[in-house]
């Protein structure tokens, strides 16, 4: 594939700016950035950075929960088996086990660690979700299973971890050096671009859910991890798999807030604006059925009925239960006089989970001699096609350990050598005419949510991708000053890639879903579509 843009985003000379030193770097402060410094030997030196603050992740808005094999009558061989068939013929089988096997182990971390989940007569509270066969999704709050993980997992952090911690300073880019990762180039307010020089780098930056208009994810998740790792020439994969989540509330001046699959689990049912139920007809499973499953049957009830939204009904359940378990969407509906016990609460899918990313091994390691990578910016091999839900925070947990522990032996191995690389990368010419950032980053997410959201087609994939590029050749080409800059050419970068891949891949999968291509081809489709940037 043709190269996007330079191999830096800025310029940059050694003599100019300061330089730190760590043996460490951890990029991301969600589940797999914490899980992973919680990994490392406490003798190395370890610094922390976040894009925003802690608390600001994917990791820490997850409603649902997280899944694991802990009921009696619940197994692993189940919990795989869902996994696999949610991810339509892709997933890794020996990922996938290796996941599931360890996910009891990092409840009970995380019941040490001090996180408080849902409990009922003393025992876990296990909820059930669309694709799971068994009641195996521990919870915490209700609703708000994410925000107690991140509380609890912060807080341990701050109290056993001797690290650094700079909180909002962007990334701009990984620095490379000899075909090894050698740390990151990054930027805060406080003190412009600093050189962070470290024996191993760990990436868990989450996903890139805001460069579609319609979507769960908060204003930090713009790509920039793949974006970074892509520049670097870490292999990326799976680019054209981005789940949509069935059920976001549809409130016009109301932002996107997830209503968690959890409500289906319970029992909720999905209505037209007839008031009639509809899943039934396009799948047995009905409510419960996998995410690319409900995704797909409620964009053709809104075609078919020529409505914006279906809606959520819970009105046939015990309205003090329903209030109970989920009070934070509770409280959300009714700032827009929606009584979720007894009122239809207008849903439609939105851009939630980025299943393809960086490419990693069992490990965590990437194809990056000293990058490791884990969570929703990696490619594992445990979603396949399609993320089962209740499985990314699992996916955080164990593959942050795993990267964490590979990342300790690696630097512990590595001897001390606290000097500064030569890198440099020149100014180019300054462009006299300006840009107006928000109307392209608008019109960007507003073309991915037509052309590369829930259905798609050759046609309008090619003029996509032929308009994103031309986009990339004015702005890749400049110079930006300061983070919303670089944010959008990182949102360009990621969808150029992400409709090209969407484009290559003639078939439908899992959360991909094209509709000249409609079926599934195991027989020429049945593998991975990777890219790695051309020197």
């Amino acid at each position: 594939m043709q190269s996007l843009g330079p191999r830096y985003l800025v310029p940059f000379h050694p003599k100019q700016i300061p330089h730190h030193f760590a043996d460490v770097l951890i990029i991301g402060g969600g589940i797999a950035g914490l899980r992973a410094a919680m990994e490392l030997d406490p003798r190395l030196s370890l610094l922390v950075i976040t894009k925003d603050q802690m608390d600001q992740s994917n990791s820490a808005f997850a409603q649902g929960g997280i899944a694991s094999v802990l009921d009696p009558e619940d197994n692993f061989a189940s919990h795989v088996e869902d996994t696999l068939i949610a991810g339509a013929n892709l997933c890794d089988r020996e990922v996938v086990d290796m996941v599931v096997r360890e996910a009891p182990d990092h409840i009970r971390q995380l019941i040490e660690w001090g996180t408080n989940f849902d409990t009922e007569k003393g025992e876990l509270q296990l909820g059930r979700e669309g694709g799971h066969s068994h009641r195996r999704i521990v919870h915490a709050l209700g609703d708000a299973t994410g925000h107690e993980i991140m509380r609890a997992m912060i807080e341990q952090a701050r109290s056993k971890l001797d690290a650094d911690i700079w909180p909002n300073t962007f990334t701009i880019d990984l620095l490379t050096h000899e075909g090894r990762c050698r740390g990151a180039l990054v930027w805060n307010a406080h003190h412009g671009r600093t050189f962070v020089w470290a024996k191993q780098t760990i990436l868990c930056t989450g996903g890139t859910g805001r460069i579609f208009r319609e979507t769960t994810n908060p204003e930090v998740a713009t790509g920039d991890g793949l974006a970074i790792a892509y520049r670097a020439g870490a292999e990326l994969r799976d680019m054209e798999f981005m789940q949509f989540h069935p059920t976001v509330l549809y409130i016009a001046g109301g932002s996107r807030s997830l209503i968690t699959e959890a409500m289906r689990g319970e029992g909720a049912h999905l209505i037209d604006s007839t008031g009639r139920r509809f899943m039934p007809d396009y799948d047995e499973r009905a409510e419960l059925a996998p995410r690319d499953v409900v995704s797909r049957a409620i964009v053709e009830q809104m075609e078919k009925t020529r409505q914006p939204s279906v809606f959520l009904s819970l009105s046939h359940l015990n309205a003090d239960y329903v209030r109970k378990r989920f009070p934070g969407i509770a409280r959300t509906c009714t700032e827009f006089g929606i009584d979720i016990a007894s009122d239809p609460i207008p849903v439609r899918p939105g851009a939630h989970y980025m299943i393809g990313g960086v490419t990693v091994d069992h490990d965590g390691r990437t194809t990056l001699p000293g990058l490791w990578a884990a969570g929703e910016v990696t490619s594992s091999g445990l979603h396949g096609a399609n993320r089962l839900a209740s499985n990314s925070l699992l996916e955080g947990l164990v593959f942050g350990a795993h990267a964490g522990a590979g990342a300790s032996v690696a630097a512990m191995a590595e001897a001390d050598s606290y000097r500064a690389i030569p890198l440099e990368n020149p100014s180019m010419e300054p462009h006299a005419e300006p840009l107006d950032l928000v109307d392209i980053r608008n019109s960007l997410r507003s073309l991915m949510w037509r052309s590369g959201g829930v259905k798609s087609n050759g046609p309008q994939l090619a003029d996509a991708s032929e308009t994103i590029r031309r986009w990339c050749r004015y702005v890749l080409s400049r110079q930006l000053s300061d983070p919303a800059g670089w944010e959008l050419q990182n949102m360009l970068t990621v969808a150029s890639l992400m409709v090209d891949s969407d484009l290559a891949r003639e078939e439908s999968r899992g959360v991909h879903l094209r509709s000249d291509f409609p079926e599934r081809d195991d027989t020429h489709w049945r593998r991975h579509l990777s890219v790695v940037r051309s020197e």
